[in-house]
């Protein structure tokens, strides 16, 4: 069995097949020649994918057994339709390179952060369970009022006993919501959920708007009908989203629907693509205008994330740097006013 590939690993593969095949290549000799630059396990892998490759299966199957990631398979499987293989193993691979980068710096901001955290809750420990107690005695036998931080710690101690329990119940009743309902549920209604979450929703919209934008616009300008179009979105059976989408918009399209009222009733699509259809159907640029809309929505994307890290990292360390403040005044108070006391 194929070992899974890391994603920034599976991108890079199949942009530099991309650039080989833009050069001139055919698929099997850019694949060949991409086994150079792998490692032994891999190179085989790719080897034996090969052999199936020059037998004619398509290569978004070979890449699913690979374990390839869903969106790379997926971009792969409509560029197969519509013949612009490079460009779209290019471009989608970028794509998927970039958000890899963003969830890996994510990862990186997260890190540091809660290493913090957890030193702290160490040290709140250490704090409450040792220090306190004997600054409470001391204060006691010399008749002082506790320090308003040391209230602040031990109504803090009592309270995260009962936070801790609300987000382990929250953590099991989301797994158990996931597993037993959402999971369950019909891949547009999924979607359709998920564009609810308060801060992710924007995300979210702007990634379908993205994809499905993008893939329209390879397959018209492969020059497809809208309803052809539709019908390679159907037959895509490796991915659920793109099979019911391409299901549904043919239903709408067989009851008389235009086809960008039908686009605009998806709320995890941005408003804006129906008008880019409207305005694209009337210019007969329809291709070209998607193509456009789906780079702005890249755009977007990247300011949208830059701007969320750029937020949480200073509330991140302004909240973790009070915590820690607060423990120290809560040693150093106490033994202030005891020197008065003396």
């Amino acid at each position: 069995m194929e070992s899974k590939w890391p994603v920034a690993e599976q991108a890079r593969f199949l942009k530099r097949s991309g650039e080989l095949l833009a050069r001139g290549y055919s698929l099997a000799e850019a694949i060949e020649s991409m086994t150079f630059y792998l490692e032994k396990k891999r190179k085989e892998e790719v080897k034996r994918s090969l052999e199936k490759l020059r037998e004619g299966f398509p290569l978004y199957l070979i890449l699913a057994e690979l374990k390839f990631k869903k969106d790379l398979v997926s971009y792969v499987y409509f560029a197969e339709q519509h013949g612009g293989l490079a460009r779209t193993l290019t471009e989608g691979s970028d794509m998927v390179l970039k958000r890899e980068a963003d969830y890996q710096r994510l990862k990186r901001l997260a890190a540091y952060p809660i290493f913090l955290v957890l030193l702290t809750l160490i040290l709140f420990f250490f704090v409450n369970r040792i220090l306190l107690p004997k600054f409470n005695s001391l204060f006691t036998d010399m008749n002082l009022a506790p320090t308003i931080f040391m209230e602040t710690i031990a109504a803090a101690a009592n309270f995260l006993p009962f936070t801790l329990y609300f987000l382990l119940s929250l953590t099991t009743f989301l797994t158990l919501y996931y597993i037993i309902s959402f999971k369950n549920l019909h891949p547009l209604k999924q979607k359709m959920n998920l564009v609810k979450l308060p801060f992710a929703g924007k995300f979210i919209r702007l990634f379908y708007s993205h994809y499905f934008s993008v893939q329209l616009s390879y397959l018209f300008s492969g020059g497809l009908s809208v309803l052809a179009a539709l019908k390679v979105f159907e037959q895509n059976l490796h991915e659920p989203f793109s099979r019911e989408i391409g299901k549904d918009l043919i239903s709408k399209l067989a009851a008389g629907q235009d086809f960008d009222r039908a686009v605009g009733e998806y709320p995890f699509f941005e408003a804006e693509l129906s008008r880019i259809i409207r305005h694209g159907q009337k210019n007969g640029r329809l291709d070209q205008e998607l193509y456009f809309y789906s780079r702005h929505c890249v755009k977007e994307l990247e300011e949208k994330t830059e701007k969320a890290l750029k937020t949480v990292q200073p509330i991140l360390y302004s909240f973790i740097g009070l915590l820690v403040v607060s423990l120290y005044l809560a040693i150093l108070l106490p033994m202030f006013q005891m020197m008065k006391g003396i």
